[in-house]
Order: C-alpha cells, then structure tokens, then sequence
C-alpha cells in the first residue's frame, strides 16, 4: 500500500531528524560543560578526564588518542580503546606530517593504522595537539561524530595551551622578579667607591652577562696605609649566585676587617662557601695585601684566573695559592705568593669572561694579546687604562656578543721610582 510505504518514510525521517536533534542538543550540553569547567579554571588533568568520559559515553567514540607536546616530544593524555603499551611509543616524527583532519589508511605506523582518522588542533599554525578516532560501526553517524569531536577537540586543546602559556607568562614574571631582585643585591655588593692616594689607585670594569652575574670584587682600605682587595668569579647565575655572592662578601668583610693573616682568612672563606653549597657551587678568588710601608704584596690565588703583575718590563702571573673554595670541606693545600714592589707596579685582576671573548673569526682575546696590551699600556694610569681596554676589546669582537661576566680591577701602586729594581719575591709570609 503506497500510504503505508510513505508513513513508514515519515517515520523514519522524523526518527533520523530526532536523533540529529539529539546529538545537537547533546554537543551544545557538553560544550556547555567544558565551557564552564574551563571558567572556572579547572585542571588540565580534569579537562582530559571530562574529554574522554564525553567521547566515551556521549558520543559512544571507541576508539581514541589524544596527544600533546611536552618539551620536545608528544604525549598521550587520554586515551580509550588501546592498548597502554602501544601509547607509550613515541610517534613525534610520525605527526608533522598531518595539518589537516585526514584518514589514516595508507599510514604504516602500527599505532596509527589502529585509528580511522586524525583531527589536528592549530594555534598560528602551529598544531598543539592531535586527536586520533577510530572504531566506527556501519551504523555509526561518521560525519557528524566527527564534526563533534572536531569541536570539542579544539576548544579542549585551545584551553590547555592556554593554561600552559599562562603558567609560562607567570614563571616568566617570576623569574624577571628573581632577576630584578638579584641584581639590586650585587648592586649593593660591589662597590660604589674605589680607594686612590698618592700610593695607589683602583679603577674596575664590571659588566654582567645578563642582568645578574657572578662576578665580584672589593678593596678595604685600612687607616694603617694597608689594603686588602680580591676578585671572584661564583658559579651560577640569578637569585642563587646572587644570594651565595653576599653571604660571601659578609664573611669577607668580617674577616678581613678582624685583621687575620691571610691563610685564615682563606681557610674560613672556603668553610663558609662548603656550609652553605655542600660543593655544588664554587667560588675562584684572588686575595691580596699591600703594605704602602714595605711595598710588599701578599697574595692568595684560589683556583682563579692569575692576574698579571707588571713592573720594569716584567709580567708576572700571580699563581700561588690553592683550589677553588667550597669544592671540598677542607683545603688540601695552600701556599701564599709574596712579592716586593721596589718600583711602581701595575695588578692587573680580571674574571675569565675578558678572555673567552671571541671575533667574527673565531679568535680569541688570549692572555698573550691581554699580555701585549698591558705591556703597551703599563704606564697609563689605573682609570684610563680600563677605559682603553674597554675600546680595544669592543673593537676586537667585532659582531660577535660578550660570551660571559666581565670584572676587571686594576691596581697601580707606587713605589721608589728607583732606575732599574725590578719587583722581587719575598721568601716570608705576612
């Protein structure tokens, strides 16, 4: 009967147009449900949990895989249907081939070819995650599943990036803080004013990496006509090297204003450095004494760079000491250098960051062109001389950047002016 035929048509479109109906109104519900758990703020492992139960049992997907990228690989974080095993391999290089929603027949990779389709989520055309489906039935509604799945994947995904750059911003704002921070410190640290007199004078370069740097120096100046100074170079950089740089500069100044030989007051300065780093940060330092009385010049080099002694033609590398402090809970070894300055001298005290800078040629600024400059300059004053160094390194790098810190202190003292003494050792310590 043709009127039967045509209520049985009805019946079935109006039956296809319900479920339609219905799986519109579920998507609007669920998208509803992410979208509000997305405002308030839930956790990405919840917005996972909340994507696959919506998969599972309101779309009734069977199959699926959803991965992001962490660091430089790309993780599963949810999954329904396969096996755990088989999720935990590494497909990185497999994805960037797909930009665009497309079947995965002809893929030879086992994990994908267990998936029917792949929907990539972009972000400035950059993919943030993919979403692997698969498991259809005939009876299935393919076409709009996966428009629903398209939708949800990309408002998830969406969501997740941006808790992600979110929390990237507020690490960024924190460690700016941290830097702003440190620097205030070693600007409290190094000093503001540099001793010069009719015995000697001081002049510094000082110019950090970054914001913060490791590098330190200081000069006390007793009313005896004594002076004690030292450079350091400190491991790390930020807050912790920041941090570690002024309990050293608090220990320094309370021993060396104590008066102790110098031997004490490296011994003491290395345990400081071991309580607080147990060893996993050191500091290289070059401490010194002048006496404007004796002319004499004592000195301790604790695994730093040597500065250069110049005086009457001679240049000589200030190497007697002992090993870096805080690298062990007790010095093995320690000699002191004693030097008397009949004549004027120059000191020059520098961090290795001068001579790591390199050209566009790949040479390096060498303690021997170091050694040549000082030997061309050794009559200039402290201050000018730094500022001439400044120029010549600026222009020997050419393009190239400042590979690290960079501290220079330089002392010029004067001795007798006496024609032809040159500076000589002195057997006893202080």
């Amino acid at each position: 009967m043709p009127e039967l035929q045509e209520i049985k048509r009805t019946l079935s479109r109006i039956d296809k147009l319900e479920r339609e109906v219905s799986l519109k109104q579920l998507q609007i519900n669920s998208l509803l449900a992410i979208t509000q758990a997305i405002n308030e703020n839930v956790s990405a492992e919840d917005l996972f949990k909340m994507y696959n139960s919506f998969l599972r049992w309101e779309i009734g997907i069977r199959k699926m895989a959803l991965f992001f990228r962490e660091s430089e690989k790309w993780l599963c974080k949810s999954s329904l249907g396969v096996a755990e095993e088989m999720l935990s391999e590494d497909i990185s290089p497999e994805l960037s081939k797909y930009r665009s929603k497309q079947g995965l027949e002809s893929s030879n990779h086992a994990l994908i070819r267990e998936f029917d389709l792949v929907v990539p989520v972009l972000h400035k055309d950059v993919a943030i995650a993919y979403a692997f489906i698969g498991g259809f039935g005939d009876e299935d509604d393919v076409y709009n599943k996966v428009q629903f799945v398209t939708t949800i994947t990309n408002v998830v995904a969406v969501a997740i990036e941006n808790k992600r750059l979110f929390k990237q911003q507020l690490r960024q704002e924190i460690i700016n803080r941290e830097v702003e921070v440190a620097a205030e410190i070693q600007r409290t640290l190094v000093p503001s004013r540099l001793p010069s007199g009719e015995n000697y004078q001081l002049s510094s370069i000082y110019k950090p990496h970054f914001a913060v740097g490791g590098d330190y120096y200081d000069v006390v100046e007793f009313s005896d006509g004594k002076i004690a100074f030292c450079i350091a170079d400190i491991t790390g950089k930020g807050v912790s090297a920041a941090m570690l740089m002024a309990n050293f500069q608090a220990n320094f100044h309370a021993l060396v204003t104590r008066r102790p030989s110098l031997e004490e007051i490296v011994y003491e300065l290395n345990e400081a450095v071991w309580r607080v780093t147990q060893g996993d940060k050191f500091i290289t330092l070059f401490l010194a004494k002048y006496d404007v009385a004796t002319r004499t010049l004592h000195y301790i080099n604790c695994g730093h760079t040597p500065p250069l002694l110049l005086s009457n033609g001679e240049v000589i590398p200030l190497r007697n000491g002992c090993t870096s402090l805080g690298w062990l809970p007790e010095l093995p070894f320690l000699e002191i250098g004693g030097i008397c300055l009949t004549d004027d001298a120059l000191i020059f005290t520098y961090t290795d960051g001068l001579t790591d800078i390199r050209n566009d040629d790949g040479d390096y600024f060498t303690e021997e062109k170091l050694t040549e400059f000082l030997q061309e300059n050794a009559e200039m004053d402290a201050k000018s001389l730094n500022t001439k160094l400044l120029t010549h390194i600026e222009a020997f790098r050419q393009e190239q950047p400042f590979p690290d810190d960079i501290t220079v202190l330089t002392c010029r003292v004067f001795g007798k002016n006496a024609a032809g003494t040159a500076a000589q050792e002195v057997l006893t310590a202080i």
